[in-house]
């Protein structure tokens, strides 16, 4: 009997157990019959659906917790395994006895009796609603934003998700513009009328709301703002919505910056709760992801089609609308104009004011050309400092017209740090249909009418001429035939003698390039040489002049024929290469001369310019003992202020000044000026383009040393250049005469 007793207390015992752990989990766990209507459910099911044994008794559970969004192929699933009696899982959402929705993870077993008949179903839910919430929002909007859906379409998915989850919810997401205002770029359940009235607020107006302890953003109940606040003027549109409350965060970047605004509003007075405030931290990340994914497209896009500096189209986005603009043109039958415009002297900006000066006239340029355009009108920046312009329905006269006004606008005054300067433009225009009908056609030919335009005088327009293109072929032929003079040495070097005013004795020569070709004849210097630096030769023509000269004024001292020194000129571009000063070096003593033996002969340009390497390379010549001589001085953007700091050996004054010596007292004065500065400075100066006695004895007069030109002789081979030194004695003070040729 004892023993019978106390095999009952133990059944007790062990019946209280299991029902603790049957009541006090958090788990759901519900048993059916074989067909499965409810028999029994714990403590666990009713927490967390709140339904209790006497709402479900009898009843199929699918039937009571399925609604609106649970998937029907998978409801469909559990039916048909409840009543095939089979143990299956599955995930499924279902909705709690207040509507609110919830992903279950659900296991349901069969239990047998002894024949293996199924009597009872036990079923075991979990609730996985913020795994799932996570899985199925993040998953979607990633997904979108991977497949790179617009913006809008993201935005719009994110709302709707969060309102599938927790349907008490309606859910507006905004961006923030540049002026700090809010726009909506999703709220598909808010009614229109109420999101038109919401957007263009500044944020300073939307963060209006109250710090609720422990909820991050702000909370605003409409009907308890003040009249005069923002929200206050609104709420009784926002309560003829039907909304109570709105809870609202910013959508922050990953370094703080405000991207936008995430706002849920309630229809019923209902803090954010746990699942609100999951739904939001979730949904703030995928919208700045979203927005900055945005903002990265739009930068690229920008980069892709836009010029940086000015924000003018760039090359490629200037040709696709051009593009567009000419089949239009051609569909209506209408004229179009291409202008091509090239600032004049911008470079000398550069020089003379440095880079970011340079960068500021481009963007004023920039500015005054969007001011001249018409409605369907197009400008852009090709590169540098060129740009171009183009205009619809616009025949010759009306393109002259348009360019003119162009002009002028660009000519006014830009102040440039504390300096004033006048840009000005030289142009070149080409017009559909009559010079091409295409833009890879239209460009080229107001290309070269612009070149035309600037070797005219600058600040000019020039219309495309038919022979401008035949001179541009010529020129690539020529170009052509540059290339390989160089490579298989074809060019010859001239020199003209320097000489002494005082004694007429040799100061020293200088080094010409000279082409003759046998279709083209011989070819003038200033063009082979532009040819050369427009073709990038001219860094290999330089090269090939030093080391002939060098090699040739070796062979003179081999003769025993004094010249003092040959002067060599060097482009801007070859002297900005670090490899110069160890070239020039390397030359000398291949040849076995002395650094003194060479002058190299630079542009003002390359004093000017210290941002480059050509400036620390005058340095390193001048530490090596070669002499360094101002070419053309005075044409330039002379700096005085420069000059005194620099290590120049001597001053090359003009021709240009030369030649008016005789009949112009300004070319007087001017001269006189260069030869003092060169004088006080301790500096040689040398006159170039001397071709008169008479501008000979004005040169004299004013304390010149030295001078060359045709009256002394003109550029000559090297075994001319030994003749003539044989028979050019003349004696101080005596007249000179025209040399040999």
């Amino acid at each position: 009997m004892n023993q019978i007793t106390s095999a009952c207390v133990l059944s007790e015992a062990e019946h209280h157990l299991l029902s603790l752990a049957a009541n006090e989990t958090d788990t759901a766990i519900i048993i059916t019959d074989h067909l499965g209507r409810t028999l029994y459910l714990n403590d666990g099911f009713t927490r967390m659906l709140g339904y209790t044994l006497a709402d479900m008794q009898g009843k199929v559970p699918s039937a009571v917790v399925s609604g609106l969004h649970t998937n029907a192929t998978a409801l469909a699933s559990v039916r048909e395994h409840v009543t095939s009696r089979e143990s299956f899982r599955t995930e499924i959402l279902i909705y709690d006895r207040r509507g609110k929705p919830l992903w279950i993870a659900a296991v349901i077993n069969v239990v047998k009796n002894d024949e293996g008949e199924c009597t009872r179903m036990v079923g075991v839910w979990t609730d996985i609603t913020n795994t799932k919430m996570h899985e199925v929002l993040q998953h979607k909007a990633l997904h979108a934003i991977a497949r790179e859906a617009p913006i809008v379409d993201v935005m719009q998915l994110i709302c709707l998700e969060v309102e599938r989850i927790a349907p008490e919810v309606t859910v507006s997401i905004r961006r923030i513009d540049p002026s700090n205002r809010l726009w909506t770029v999703g709220a598909p359940s808010l009614p229109a009328h109420y999101v038109r009235a919401m957007d263009g607020i500044t944020l300073d107006c939307g963060i209006e709301g109250s710090e609720v302890p422990g909820l991050e953003g702000q909370l605003v109940v409409f009907g308890e703002r003040s009249a005069t606040s923002f929200w206050g003027e609104r709420t009784e549109l926002a309560q003829a919505c039907g909304l109570a409350m709105c809870w609202w965060r910013p959508i922050r970047s990953g370094d703080g910056q405000t991207l936008g605004t995430l706002a849920f509003y309630y229809r019923e007075r209902h803090h954010p709760d746990n699942l609100h405030r999951r739904l939001a931290d979730v949904s703030v990340n995928l919208c700045s992801l979203a927005m900055e994914r945005e903002a990265s497209k739009k930068k690229i896009r920008r980069l892709a089609y836009f010029d940086s500096l000015t924000g003018l189209p760039n090359r490629s986005s200037l040709v696709a609308q051009t593009d567009t603009l000419l089949v239009d043109a051609a569909r209506m039958e209408r004229p179009l104009a291409v202008l091509f415009l090239d600032l004049d002297r911008f470079k000398q900006v550069n020089d003379s004011f440095g880079h970011p000066a340079g960068d500021m006239l481009l963007c004023e340029v920039a500015k005054r050309l969007k001011k001249c355009l018409g409605e369907k009108d197009i400008a852009g920046r090709l590169s540098g400092d060129e740009f171009v312009v183009v205009l619809t329905s616009c025949n010759a006269d009306d393109a002259v017209a348009r360019c003119e006004t162009i002009m002028a606008t660009i000519r006014e005054p830009v102040i440039l740090g504390s300096m004033s300067v006048t840009p000005t433009a030289s142009v070149g225009i080409a017009l559909f249909p009559q010079h091409g009908d295409s833009i890879g056609t239209l460009l080229p030919h107001a290309d070269m009418a612009m070149y035309r335009a600037k070797a005219a005088g600058r600040h000019r327009y020039s219309i495309f001429d038919p022979d401008l293109n035949r001179a541009a072929q010529e020129n690539l032929k020529l170009e052509r035939a540059l290339r390989e003079a160089l490579q298989s040495d074809q060019l010859q070097l001239h020199y003209q003698p320097q000489v002494r005013l005082e004694d007429g004795g040799i100061h020293g020569v200088e080094a010409l390039a000279r082409w003759s070709h046998p279709e083209f004849g011989m070819v003038p210097p200033q063009r082979f040489v532009a040819l050369a630096e427009e073709g990038g030769m001219i860094a290999e023509l330089d090269r090939w002049v030093l080391r002939t000269a060098c090699r040739q004024l070796s062979e003179w001292r081999r003769l025993a024929i004094a010249i003092p020194h040959v002067s060599v000129n060097i482009s801007p571009t070859t002297f900005s290469d670090q490899a110069l000063p160890g070239l020039i070096a390397q030359t000398l003593a291949d040849h076995g001369l002395r650094a003194s033996d060479l002058m190299l002969e630079v542009t003002e340009g390359v004093l000017l310019n210290t941002a480059t390497d050509g400036f620390a390379n005058l340095n390193s010549v001048h530490d090596q003992g070669i002499g360094l001589s101002i070419d053309d001085f005075g044409t330039g953007y002379s700096s005085l202020s420069y000059l005194h700091r620099m290590p120049v050996n001597e001053l090359k004054l003009d021709k240009s000044f030369v030649h008016e010596l005789e009949s112009n007292e300004s070319a007087r004065t001017l001269a006189k000026a260069v030869m003092s500065i060169g004088a006080s400075l301790g500096l040689s100066t040398i006159a170039e383009g001397v071709e008169t006695d008479a501008q000979r004895q004005i040169l004299t007069r004013h304390g010149c040393k030295v001078a060359q030109g045709y009256l002394f002789a003109r550029p000559m081979s090297a075994t001319t250049l030994v003749a003539w030194l044989n028979h050019w004695k003349p004696a101080a003070g005596s007249s000179f005469h025209v040399g040999s040729s």
